[in-house]
């Protein structure tokens, strides 16, 4: 018997864990290009380092490793929601941890499935995998709490360390999770000599990132302040806060149950330092501003917790009948706002729907302002169109004359485009814009520039002796509608005097001492 449960136990996981990543194939139109994110992304892959000015390096090995299996979207689509499945298993775990059975688990991977989960885990971006490490520290703690085994940290300190090379804000996890720790019943742990052989094994994972960040001149200091100007400042603290129900619609009540069972079941009492640890970091996050989205890794624990309980209380007597119910109510939602939540239907459609956008605040971008579509979905169009314009423009340069030629774009998701769709065709495009201005091939001398962008300046007008405009990109409804690639000719001697100078500068002000303040 015990052995037919076991079975039954593994296909029903294995089920929800092939249906999870077919899903996230199946809620993207083909009429989407990648998103802007994902073309640095993969470009970093051809740049191999032990730190970016954006992330640290973790993505840029995952995206060599996506090169390595041919670098087709069908493999970049596959990484996002590889990690989420890795997520769910992580979850049915934490939840038969917890007691919980059968219905319990399903219930909690129908809530991973049926929330803002599965919208993450569509785009190549570093929070598909830090929602894992998150996750798993969450587990390992557990863990421990059940056992007060060392081995337990250890494994922390591993998983930490991992975890910062894909992404910082899982310093701000374990920093919530070390003072919620103090603040508790808990403190003994700081006694463990474990948790301290666990942080070195983080720091020495984490220390070629440091060591770079450091010769470098902090860039992560300039990028965050960076990001604090421009994005940050336009999140608003209550809609941070409103979000965290939001994101999973009708299992929202699923995360109030955990709250409860932690709070007044009693074999939880042992795990309640995860509520402290939760509003600090909540607190934290809203202190500085952060995308409601960075909390996101928190909710897997919950998740698990609020399912076996769930399940506890529904688990005799004529109660038992509702579990039917309860699915429906975390999937129904889900499924009635499968087309606005993601990028299924054409532009042309999701713009017909614009009231179902607006009424879940999906219109609103990062500068603040209501747009036609999703800023994401916008970010996932007119870049084939631009990187076959910017082919036209190589194209008309003589043959003799491209190895004095640049492909210079305005931004990193164009710079990034271009080197997707066109590479192998024509040399790499660069841009003054993210990491790209590391990777500035400068040639002795300089005949034509390809841009992709605004027009040059009026100051930089002399230098250029003729330009010419190949196109812009026409789709209305692409962030990057009306760029426009020019081919300039003629230049004169002092442009390419003028790009090093440039380059170094750029380079200089991602030093935070230099420029960053």
């Amino acid at each position: 018997m015990e052995l037919n449960q076991r079975r039954t136990s593994l296909l029903l996981l294995l089920l929800f864990l092939v249906f999870k990543i077919v899903f996230q194939f199946t809620v993207v139109n083909p009429a989407y290009d990648l998103h802007r994110d994902e073309y640095l992304h993969l470009d970093m892959g051809y740049h191999l380092a032990a730190g970016y000015l954006s992330v640290p390096p973790f993505a840029a090995f995952n995206s060599l490793l996506i090169r390595w299996l041919g670098g087709g979207e069908c493999w970049v689509r596959f990484f996002p929601a590889l990690y989420g499945a890795l997520t769910m298993v992580i979850i049915w775990r934490m939840v038969r941890f917890l007691g919980g059975g059968l219905y319990a688990q399903a219930l909690a991977l129908s809530v991973f499935v049926c929330s803002a989960f599965s919208r993450l885990n569509v785009l190549y971006q570093p929070n598909s995998f830090d929602v894992l490490v998150w996750a798993l520290i969450c587990w390992l703690m557990m863990r421990y709490l059940q056992s007060l085994q060392g081995k337990w940290l250890l494994w922390l300190g591993v998983v930490t360390g991992i975890g910062l090379l894909n992404k910082y804000t899982v310093a701000v996890l374990v920093a919530g999770w070390l003072v919620a720790l103090l603040l508790s019943s808990h403190r003994r742990i700081f006694r463990e000599k474990e948790l301290y052989l666990g942080g070195l094994i983080a720091l020495v994972l984490v220390t070629p990132n440091l060591v770079w960040q450091i010769q470098q001149g902090f860039p992560v200091l300039h990028h965050m302040n960076e990001l604090t100007s421009t994005q940050l400042v336009h999140v608003n603290r209550m809609d941070f806060a409103a979000d965290q129900f939001i994101y999973f619609l009708g299992g929202a009540f699923l995360i109030v149950a955990a709250f409860v069972g932690l709070l007044f079941y009693w074999p939880y009492r042992l795990y309640r330092v995860i509520l402290l640890m939760y509003v600090l970091v909540i607190l934290l996050l809203i202190y500085m501003r952060a995308k409601s989205y960075y909390a996101l890794g928190l909710y897997p624990v919950l998740i698990a917790f609020g399912c076996a309980y769930w399940e506890r209380v529904f688990r005799s007597g004529w109660s038992r009948y509702l579990r039917i119910v309860w699915l429906a109510v975390v999937v129904l939602p889900f499924v009635y706002l499968l087309n606005v939540m993601f990028p299924v239907l054409s532009p042309e459609k999701a713009q017909e729907k614009g009231h179902k956008f607006a009424a879940l605040g999906m219109l609103r971008w990062e500068d603040g302002k209501t747009h036609a579509l999703p800023q994401d979905f916008a970010d996932m169009l007119g870049w084939k169109e631009a990187a076959q314009l910017v082919m036209q423009a190589w194209q008309r340069i003589p043959q003799h004359a491209r190895k004095n030629a640049l492909v210079i774009c305005d931004n990193y998701g164009q710079a990034g485009a271009v080197n997707y769709y066109n590479r192998g065709q024509m040399p790499a495009a660069v841009s003054f814009n993210a990491d790209y201005v590391y990777w500035f091939p400068m040639p002795d001398t300089l005949q034509y520039i390809v841009l992709l962008g605004d027009a040059p300046p009026a100051a930089y007008r002399p230098l250029i002796g003729q330009m010419d405009v190949v196109g812009a990109v026409q789709d209305t409804m692409a962030r990057e509608y009306g760029s426009s690639v020019y081919l300039l000719s003629a230049l004169s001697p002092q442009v390419p005097v003028l790009l090093e100078k440039g380059i170094r500068e750029k380079q200089q002000s991602y030093h935070w001492k230099q420029g960053g303040r």
